[in-house]
């Protein structure tokens, strides 16, 4: 622009509005205890827990026995009804609903103790339980599309925990290590949005526990997984965690990164029996 004397005239461009401030609140978990308590008569097993897990976390739950880390998982999972506190699976309430509604929100749950159909073959165990994620019971009558796709599910999870080839073999048939592999198998052809692995590598030979952890792995990477595990092999929770909850007595004492668990003065002493 110009005056009548010909001189320019400085032109103001408005300001660019300030960029929003970046959001650093932590993101939501994807399961949350809230003050979780388990009573039997005058014995507390579960201790006021509370603590959130975001969603693609891996989390290990340590502790001496008898600390309560399966009873945590029992009431997690709905076996047990909390004497007190809340349970949350993607921001809902699920305290009150039965272990079958929480799978169909999108729990899964291994155990100490392999759980499969021994007497029918590795391929008909996984397709009943993508059968079951699919539509929440066993009905074996189903439509040809459903069992197909059921079909390909199971096929696929047999594939990714390393059991291709072993499809047509009885399931009691296999060593302990692949019944191991079944039942992650099993647990992911519900495609579960959180997995509770209770001692995964329980009874696994040696040899087998590397295999046991890639598989763990590939689950994790292929379908983008939160998962908490309950280990007693320290090595294997500092391999595979993002963070590790530690219980005592029920209580859950230490919530943190593995080596900052690892340190913790108390946890050393009290779980690792070192000063």
């Amino acid at each position: 622009m110009r005056r009548d004397s010909g001189e320019e005239t400085p032109v103001s461009l408005p300001s660019n509005p300030a960029s929003p401030a970046p959001d650093t609140r932590p993101p939501a978990p994807i399961i949350e205890t809230r003050g979780l308590s388990l009573r039997f008569g005058g014995a507390t097993i579960v201790d006021d827990v509370s603590f959130g897990v975001p969603e693609g976390m891996f989390v290990s739950i340590i502790g001496p026995n008898g600390a309560g880390k399966t009873s945590l998982f029992n009431l997690i999972s709905g076996l047990y009804r909390p004497s007190t506190g809340q349970v949350l699976l993607q921001g809902r309430d699920v305290t009150a609903l039965p272990p079958f509604a929480r799978v169909r929100q999108g729990l899964g749950r291994s155990f100490q103790l392999t759980t499969i159909f021994p007497g029918i073959p590795t391929l008909e165990n996984a397709r009943l339980a993508a059968q079951a994620g699919a539509s929440g019971n066993f009905a074996f009558w189903r439509s040809a599309a459903a069992n197909r796709a059921a079909g390909e599910r199971a096929a696929w999870a047999l594939e990714t925990v390393g059991l291709r080839g072993r499809e047509r073999v009885l399931a009691g048939s296999l060593a302990h290590g692949d019944k191991r592999k079944l039942e992650l198998a099993l647990l992911i052809c519900t495609e579960p949005s959180v997995l509770l692995l209770d001692e995964p590598t329980a009874g696994v030979s040696a040899e087998e526990v590397p295999v046991m952890l890639d598989v763990i792995r590939r689950i994790r990477k292929v379908e983008g997984k939160t998962i908490l595990m309950v280990e007693h092999k320290m090595d294997v929770v500092h391999d595979l965690s993002d963070r590790v909850a530690v219980l005592a007595n029920g209580a859950l004492v230490a919530y943190d990164e593995p080596d900052a668990v690892m340190a913790d003065p108390f946890v050393r002493s009290a779980y690792l029996g070192v000063a």
